[in-house]
């Protein structure tokens, strides 16, 4: 197993029934800043994202558009999930699909092993079952119907009627885990967070679990159970051990032992299965249980969940297309705290790129490149010892700290904490140049050496934020960098040393890195 030297973070995999929607970009985006933050940390640092492609939602789905479900999948695949990585910016460092024979053949690996080890049984089940999860519900779990549903049971996250469903299936002994998971929530508290999710979880599970149906025999598009190829593997059995084949478990056991364990980032509403199911099929199996399940909120639409089902869905490009990718990245995971739920409107987005990203950091880097080349004609100029005051000595003491605390947010998965940090470098830069007044130091050759000093206290103070924030706009981070001339490229600076960044003797001239956006009223 890993040494705890690893970050080895994974989004859940993506039902491909459909195109995503900005809810499972904000997913992606928020495991993308914490890989690239780890990896600039010098971390060895692996990314997982992909596709789940079994189980019947899929199958309903591909039939009713007339194709098989693998060719409904590679069509999404190819024209929906894998742009969307490049629409938002995503560096993952692997992709993997359910339907991939790396996957499909460690699953029944794994399968078998707990089959042998007698954790594994054939029985009967009978209960309400919500396609649009692949979940058995609970009574608790269903609400009324109302409108055309009137009359039926619906589920609560999908408000679409279950089905009553009877079948002989595997099972798995679930219920002898109980204890075992309560004991790792109790002696490791942080191992399911938000402290929301945790106390649900725990709940949960101190009500008893029952033993989980794992194969499925009504339908065929899935892995076969390898003993028994008339049933195919439960969807949900299948698509959590996609952490584990893509890591190497099966076919690259020095990979899996130097990656796992792993930290999830799952949406709430599938933590139990990260922090129940999985847990528990991983102590069967005599493996190491995730690093952490992290179940973060959801992004609301006119207060209620995205769904492209309810019509609330929106598409990524549908913002990237006006304003980039970055403020994109930056508006998500700075508008809504990390673990609660967050809602989305147009006119904040707008106001937060205009105020946050084109008036505040865009500006500023502009304003000292700028002033820079007006004042010194582009060369950098070095601080001059006598002209050094408190307002300078500050403004470095900010930049340790705000370093400091950043990583300190990561390391706590608070990346909305980091960011607010980072932007208090900004917003002190900004306080600085307006009280220092470098124009005005400029029309006085007696302060020379003091202007040299206040533009290379911010340019010594852009360049830190061009590393800092790398890992949340790494478009506008890139451009900062080249305009000051850094050594080697943004993403290979040591980012909990941000401010010992090596920069050239000139700056170049540098494009608004968040143009000005006239917004129309959008619907």
């Amino acid at each position: 197993m890993s040494d705890g030297s690893s970050f080895y973070i994974t989004t859940p995999i993506f039902y491909v029934n459909d195109v995503p929607h900005i809810g499972h970009a904000y997913t992606e985006v928020a495991a993308d800043v914490l890989a690239r933050w780890h990896r600039q940390a010098g971390d060895d640092t692996w990314f997982l994202t992909g596709t789940d492609e079994h189980g019947q939602k899929i199958l309903r789905t591909a039939t009713a558009n007339g194709v098989t479900p693998k060719q409904w999948a590679d069509k999404l695949v190819a024209e929906a999930w894998e742009p969307l990585l490049a629409t938002i910016d995503i560096s993952n460092d692997d992709f993997i699909r359910t339907t991939e024979p790396r996957h499909e053949k460690n699953v029944q690996l794994f399968l078998q092993r707990l089959y042998d080890a007698g954790y594994i049984y054939t029985g009967e089940y009978e209960g309400y079952y919500c396609v649009g999860c692949e979940e058995y519900k609970q009574l608790s779990d269903l609400v009324d119907g109302t409108g055309q549903y009137e009359g039926q049971l619906v589920c609560a996250i999908h408000s679409k009627p279950v089905e009553l469903l009877k079948e002989r299936n595997y099972f798995f002994r679930m219920s002898d885990f109980a204890e075992r998971l309560l004991a790792l929530y109790e002696e490791r508290p942080d191992f399911v967070q938000p402290e929301s999710v945790r106390n649900e979880i725990v709940s949960f599970v101190r009500r008893g679990l029952t033993d989980l149906s794992i194969s499925r025999q009504t339908f065929d598009w899935g892995i076969k159970v390898p003993w028994d190829e008339s049933h195919v593997v439960y969807v949900w059995f299948d698509a959590l051990l996609n952490y584990a084949t893509a890591a190497g478990y099966g076919s690259d056991d020095e990979k899996f032992a130097r990656l796992w364990p792993a930290t999830h980032i799952v949406g709430k509403d599938i933590a139990r299965f990260h922090a129940v199911i999985w847990p528990a099929m991983l102590l069967a199996a005599g493996l190491e249980v995730p690093r952490q399940v992290y179940g973060h909120g959801w992004l609301l639409v006119g207060g209620e969940k995205m769904s492209k089902s309810k019509l609330t869905g929106i598409a990524p490009e549908q913002i990237t297309d006006t304003f980039g990718s970055d403020a994109f990245r930056y508006y998500f995971l700075r508008a809504i705290n990390f673990g609660q739920d967050g809602s989305f409107s147009w006119e904040d987005l707008s106001a937060r790129y205009q105020a946050e990203l084109a008036n505040g950091f865009g500006n500023l880097a502009s304003r000292v490149v700028a002033m820079v080349t007006r004042y010194f004609d582009g060369a950098v100029p070095a601080a001059v010892e006598g002209a050094v005051t408190d307002a300078e000595r500050r403004i470095r003491e900010t930049e340790r700290r705000v370093t400091a605390a950043a990583d300190s947010a990561i390391d706590r998965l608070a990346v909305h904490e980091a960011i607010a940090r980072i932007w208090e470098l900004v917003d002190e830069l900004n306080g600085y140049i307006t009280e220092q007044e470098p124009w005005a130091l400029a029309k006085d050759p007696a302060q020379a050496a003091r202007l040299a000093t206040v533009l290379n206290t911010a340019v010594r103070g852009i360049g830190t934020l061009a590393v800092l924030l790398s890992p949340v706009v790494p478009e506008a981070a890139a451009k900062l960098w080249t305009a000051l001339g850094g050594a080697g490229t943004v993403q290979q600076q040591p980012i909990r040393s941000a401010w010992e960044w090596e920069g050239g003797a000139r700056v170049e001239p540098l494009e608004a890195l968040f143009p000005r956006i006239e917004v129309e009223a959008t619907a």
